[in-house]
C-alpha cells in the first residue's frame, strides 16, 4: 500500500469501502507516511466522520495513536474532543495519545480528571497519564486508589504519588504485584516501579517471573542517562544471571497438583504464554536425565518450538543447561544453537544471546571460533547479543588472560553501551 492510496482510502465513505478493514488499515500504515497531508487526512476523518459503524470507530481509535506517535500538535485539540465519546475504547486511547503529545491544555486535563473522579474508563491510564504530565492538582483525585483492590489501579496510584509528591513510603507495596499469579499484573507491577524510578527495587524485577525483555526493559528505563560509574558489580552479577537464565534467583508464582510431573507435560508447558508456568517447568526439567529428555524435547523442537518465540527462548536456554549429552544429542543440540545465533528474525532475538552462552557452556572452542563472523556487523548486533559474548568469554572460556583480553576489546572497543562497556571492564579489571 502506498501512503497517497492510504490517504485516498480514508476520504471514502463508509459504503465505499471493499472491505470493513480498510480504515483501520489506512491509518495504520500512516504511521510510516510522516508529513502534513497525512495528519490532515488523519485530522480530518477524526473530527468529520460521525458515522457509528465499527469500521469507523476501530479506525479512530487507530488515528489518535497514529497521530500521536508522529507527534502531530496540531491534532491535541481534536483528539482531547473524543474524551467526551461514549466509545470508552477512544478515550482510553485518547488519554494515552495526549500523554504522549505532552499535553497542557486544563480543559482536557480537568476532564481527565473528571474521568477518573467518575470511574468510567480505564482509571491506570488516566492515573498515568497525569503522573507522566505532572500535574499536582490531580494528587488529591489520585491518592484513594492507592487502596484500590484492582492490582495494577492501585500500583499506577502509588507510582503517581510518588513521582508527583516525593512520597516514596509505598513503592515497595508495587513490588507485592511482581508475585501475583496473573501475568498482566506482573508486567504492570513492572511498569509502575518504572514510573516510580524504583531502582531499588530491580532485583525484585530480576527475580519476578515473567519475559526477560521486561526485565531489559527496566533496566534501561531505570538506568537511562547514568554513566557507566554508577553500574556496580552487583547490578552485573544480576544482569549475568538474567542472562543466562539462573533459576535459582527467580520467584516462583505456581505450583503443580503432582510432585512427578511427565516430561511430556513439562516440554508442553514451556509454551504457556505465561512465563511463570515456563520457567516453573524448566525447573522440574532440570532434574531429568538428558537421555531420557532428549527424544522429547528434540520433537518438539521439530514439530514446534523452532517457530514458537517464547518456547523456543526456554529450549534454547535448555540446551546449555545439561552437560551430559550424548555425542550425537550434543551435535545435533550444537547446530541448533548456531541456527539460533545467526537468527536474525525479530521474534526470536531474545534466544541469540541464550544461545551463545548455551553454546558457550557445550562447546566454547566453537564459540571462539564465531566470534569473527558475529563481529563483522558488530554495530548491527543487539546490546544483549555483545554483553553476552563478554559474559562468555569470562566465565565459559578456558584460555590465558591476554587472550581474553583481546576478544574482549574486539567485543567492546568503542561500544557505546554502559552495560556492555561495564561487563568489559569488570572481566579486563
Amino acid at each position: 500500500m502506498t501512503c497517497e492510496h492510504a490517504r485516498h482510502l480514508l476520504m471514502k465513505s463508509a459504503t465505499e469501502q471493499d472491505s470493513e478493514s480498510d480504515f483501520y488499515t489506512a491509518a495504520a500504515h500512516l504511521i510510516n507516511c510522516p508529513c502534513l497531508e497525512t495528519e490532515k487526512v488523519l485530522i480530518d476523518f477524526l473530527e468529520y466522520r460521525s458515522e457509528s459503524s465499527q469500521s469507523v470507530k476501530i479506525a479512530k481509535r487507530k488515528i489518535v495513536e497514529v497521530l500521536a506517535r508522529l507527534g502531530s500538535q496540531d491534532a491535541i485539540q481534536v483528539i482531547g474532543k473524543c474524551l467526551w465519546s461514549d466509545d470508552h475504547y477512544l478515550v482510553e486511547n485518547s488519554v494515552w495519545s495526549l500523554q504522549l503529545l505532552h499535553c497542557n491544555d486544563e480543559t482536557l486535563i480537568d476532564k481527565m480528571i473528571d474521568l477518573l473522579e467518575s470511574n468510567t474508563t480505564n482509571q491506570r491510564i488516566i492515573i498515568q497519564c497525569l503522573a507522566a504530565l505532572n500535574i499536582p492538582k490531580s494528587l488529591d483525585v489520585i491518592h484513594p486508589f492507592q487502596s484500590h483492590s484492582v492490582p495494577g489501579i492501585q500500583g499506577a496510584a502509588i507510582a503517581a504519588i510518588a513521582k508527583l509528591s516525593n512520597d516514596f513510603s509505598r513503592v515497595c507495596d508495587i513490588s507485592k504485584g511482581l508475585l501475583l499469579p496473573n501475568q498482566m499484573d506482573r508486567h504492570c507491577a513492572i511498569q509502575d516501579l518504572i514510573d516510580a524510578c524504583a531502582i531499588d527495587q530491580l532485583d525484585n524485577i530480576f527475580s519476578a517471573p515473567v519475559s526477560p525483555v521486561f526485565k531489559m526493559r527496566a533496566l534501561r528505563k531505570m538506568y537511562d542517562g547514568k554513566s557507566l560509574e554508577n553500574i556496580d558489580t552487583k547490578v552485573l552479577s544480576s544482569l549475568d544471571s538474567v542472562m543466562s537464565c539462573d533459576l535459582s534467583i527467580i520467584n516462583y508464582v505456581h505450583q503443580y497438583d503432582t510432585a512427578n510431573p511427565t516430561i511430556d507435560f513439562l516440554i508442553r508447558e514451556l509454551y504457556s504464554t505465561d512465563f511463570g508456568r515456563c520457567y516453573l517447568a524448566l525447573r522440574h526439567i532440570y532434574s531429568s536425565s538428558s537421555a531420557m529428555l532428549f527424544p522429547a524435547v528434540k520433537a518438539s523442537w521439530l514439530d514446534e518450538a523452532f517457530n514458537d518465540y517464547g518456547a523456543h527462548y526456554f529450549f534454547t536456554c535448555l540446551f546449555g543447561a545439561f552437560s551430559d549429552w550424548t555425542e550425537d544429542s550434543k551435535s545435533w543440540i550444537v547446530d541448533t544453537l548456531l541456527s539460533s545465533i545467526f537468527n536474525q528474525k525479530p521474534q526470536f532475538q531474545k534466544s541469540r544471546a541464550a544461545a551463545v552462552l548455551s553454546l558457550s557452556k557445550l562447546n566454547p572452542s566453537l564459540t571462539c571460533q564465531i566470534f569473527p563472523q558475529l563481529l563483522e556487523n558488530r554495530d548491527l548486533l543487539p546490546w544483549e547479543m555483545r554483553y553476552a559474548l563478554i559474559q562468555a568469554v569470562d566465565n565459559f572460556m578456558v584460555m590465558d588472560k591476554s587472550a581474553k583480553r583481546t576478544m574482549v576489546l574486539n567485543v567492546s572497543d568503542r561500544d557505546l553501551d554502559v552495560f556492555v562497556q561495564a561487563r568489559a571492564l569488570k572481566l579486563l579489571g
